[in-house]
Parts: structure tokens; C-alpha cells; sequence
């Protein structure tokens, strides 16, 4: 694969642009014409598919005027010279705020929950009137990443909203957040990407360096996510997927030495989301292996479609378990994966671990 510059993905704050969630815009703009717009919506979705930059577009909107805006139109697009949209980016307009995880002043470093103090910053707001249009807007990104005291908090002002005041929580995870929560908010469930639109959407602006090969890989491993797709591009995923087939290829007889060699190359890198991106490619694959497995050939039109080379690694490893039996396998890695994230542990050896798993696991 050629080596090629490619651009990071513009924060959602930032971005002109969303693609795709059509039928999710359609809908919030009848319930803002319509004179009756909840106050408090739940954008929910797999991570990376835009939520984020549909909520700052809704709030955009109408922040500019809403739907008696001349300039706003279907799609809800603003220009990036118009004033609203460059105070938006800038973080400088009076009535919108962004609640998200926070830098703790003591460590300096990011915090892994949104805090009670987080929340606490609505008071000022809300106690004003808005200072422009009839909104204030309040943005929670990541809302799954509330603590018990923050998820409390924000329940009173959902509970009891203040006049002219929208909330627009956005999560990948809503099973996590609580009942009394998601019951007050009107939930737009935006859908990944179809593989069509990705796939042109990697070749247009993600990664226009991939040869035809690599780009309908990236579509499939990235499952309708443009972040992911973002992501996996800053990470050498496509490379990185590759070698981890040709080391699952030889199970039983695992080759300890690409093991060691890719260990030592996720190493070297920028460690945390290196680990992550190897470690979430091991993940899926093997969610690949039981889920496609469990649909069988009657189903063969569902979800992500296997290449060839997947398909025969898939059907061999099968002889050697049953779903449960590799089932078992997805959810033991998983673990190991996240008690690395909270412990703190040595990631090459994480990396030998799970391929030791996997070479056991093979050979039952």
C-alpha cells in the first residue's frame, strides 16, 4: 500500500459536512416546524457514524434562526463562513454548551467519566435568558460516560426542563444509560453507512490512496463507521488486518515470531490506540467468526458478506469448536482486553496471551 498523507477527520463542532442519516435529519426538522420540539432528544447509534456532527447541525440550525431561517434547507447544511457556524466551531457561542469528558486538573490528564462537576456548568446557563435566538442549547457527547452523580444531575434539568433550553444527548451505548433518562428524551436511532456510500466515501476523502483491494476491506472492517474508517486509516489498519489473517491462517501452529513482530511494531507506536485498533480488529474478527457462523448458509444475505480468504479461515477453525465453544473464546479476550484498559498492563504480552488463547483454542 502506498504511503499518503491523509487529513484527520475535522471535529464534529467543526464539520460542514454529514453523510448519510437522511431520514433521522427529515424527522427532527418536522418536530422543530411543527412548534412542538421536545426538549431533550437521544441520538444513538454505533460509534463514528456522525451522531456528534448531527447534533451540532441541529444546533446550528437553530442557533441561526431555525426554521424560519431563509438559509437552512433540508439537510439542515450550513456554510463554514456563516457567523454562526464560526462561533460553533470556536466554542465561543454564548448559548450553546458541550458537556463531555473532562481534563482533571489534579492529574492533567483526561478523565475516563463525565463528572458531577461537568453537569453543574447548566446552572449558569440556564439561569440566563438565551442571549440571541430562543434556544440554549446543551450538547452531551458520550452520554454513557456519566457517572452515577453526573447521570443524576442531568435527570433533574430532564425531569424538570428550563424554558427555551434543548438537550441533545449522544451515545453509542444507551442500554448503559439510566431507564428514567432515555424515557424523557425522544430517541433518533441513526443506522451505519450502507457499504456502497462508505466505500465512496473512503475513496473521495478517508483514503483515496487504497487501491480497489484495500478499499473494500477497509468498507468492510470498518461496518458503515466513517470515524472507524478515519481511524483505521491513522492506524495502518488495513496492513495491520492483513497481518493478523496471516497469523490466524496458521493456527493451530501459531508463528510466535510474527506474534513477538507484531507486538513489538503496536509497541512502538503510538501505544494506547495502536493497542486498541489491534486488539478491536481481534475483537470483531472473532464476533465475525460466531456471528456469520451462527446465521449459516441460510442467511447467507444478512450482515457483512466474507471474503473468500475469511470464509475458508472461518470454516476450518469451526471443525476445531462449536459456536458456543468459540463463543466462549470472544467473550474470555474481551475481558482480557478491558481489564488491559483499567490495570493498566503490558500490551505485548496482552497480544502473546490472546494469541495463545487463540492457538489452544484452535487446537481443541
Amino acid at each position: 500500500m502506498a504511503e499518503a498523507f491523509t487529513p484527520a477527520p475535522l471535529p464534529p463542532r467543526e464539520n460542514p459536512e454529514l453523510h448519510g442519516h437522511g431520514q433521522a435529519v427529515q424527522e427532527f426538522l418536522a418536530a422543530a416546524r411543527s412548534g412542538r420540539l421536545h426538549h431533550a432528544w437521544l441520538l444513538a447509534g454505533p460509534r463514528g457514524i456522525g451522531k456528534a456532527t448531527l447534533a451540532f447541525r441541529m444546533a446550528r440550525f437553530l442557533l441561526a434562526g431555525g426554521a424560519g431561517n431563509e438559509e437552512s434547507d433540508e439537510t439542515l447544511y450550513m456554510a463554514p463562513n456563516h457567523p454562526v457556524f464560526s462561533r460553533v466551531a470556536s466554542g465561543g457561542h454564548t448559548d450553546l454548551m458541550t458537556i463531555e469528558r473532562s481534563i482533571n486538573e489534579k492529574t492533567k490528564k483526561m478523565r475516563s467519566e463525565i463528572v458531577v462537576g461537568d453537569v453543574r456548568r447548566i446552572s449558569r446557563l440556564v439561569s440566563l435568558t438565551p442571549g440571541e435566538e430562543q434556544w440554549r442549547i446543551i450538547i452531551v457527547d458520550g452520554t454513557e460516560d456519566m457517572n452515577r452523580n453526573a447521570a443524576n444531575a442531568i435527570l433533574k434539568y430532564l425531569e424538570e426542563p428550563p424554558p427555551q433550553t434543548l438537550f441533545l444527548l449522544v451515545s453509542h451505548a444507551p442500554a448503559r444509560l439510566l431507564p428514567t433518562i432515555r424515557s424523557r428524551c425522544r430517541a433518533l436511532t441513526m443506522r451505519p453507512l450502507p457499504d456502497a456510500q462508505l466505500s465512496n466515501l473512503i475513496a473521495s476523502q478517508i483514503a483515496p490512496e487504497l487501491n480497489s483491494e484495500e478499499r473494500a476491506l477497509l468498507t468492510s472492517i470498518s461496518e458503515g463507521s466513517p470515524g472507524r474508517a478515519s481511524s483505521l486509516v491513522e492506524q495502518g489498519g488495513v496492513a495491520l488486518y492483513d497481518k493478523l489473517m496471516q497469523i490466524l491462517e496458521s493456527l493451530p501452529n501459531l508463528d510466535i515470531r510474527a506474534v513477538h513482530k507484531l507486538g513489538d511494531s503496536v509497541a512502538k507506536r503510538d501505544g494506547a490506540e495502536a493497542f486498541r485498533t489491534l486488539t478491536g480488529l481481534l475483537e470483531w474478527w472473532l464476533a465475525r467468526l460466531v456471528c456469520d457462523s451462527a446465521r449459516g448458509a441460510g442467511h447467507a444475505g444478512q450482515g457483512r458478506q466474507m471474503n473468500a480468504r475469511e470464509t475458508a479461515l472461518c470454516q476450518r477453525l469451526m471443525t476445531s469448536g462449536d459456536l458456543e465453544h468459540w463463543a466462549q473464546v470472544w467473550e474470555k479476550l474481551s475481558r482480557l482486553f478491558a481489564r488491559t484498559e483499567a490495570v493498566n498492563l503490558e500490551p505485548k504480552q496482552v497480544i502473546l496471551n490472546a494469541f495463545t488463547t487463540l492457538q489452544q483454542a484452535a487446537g481443541d
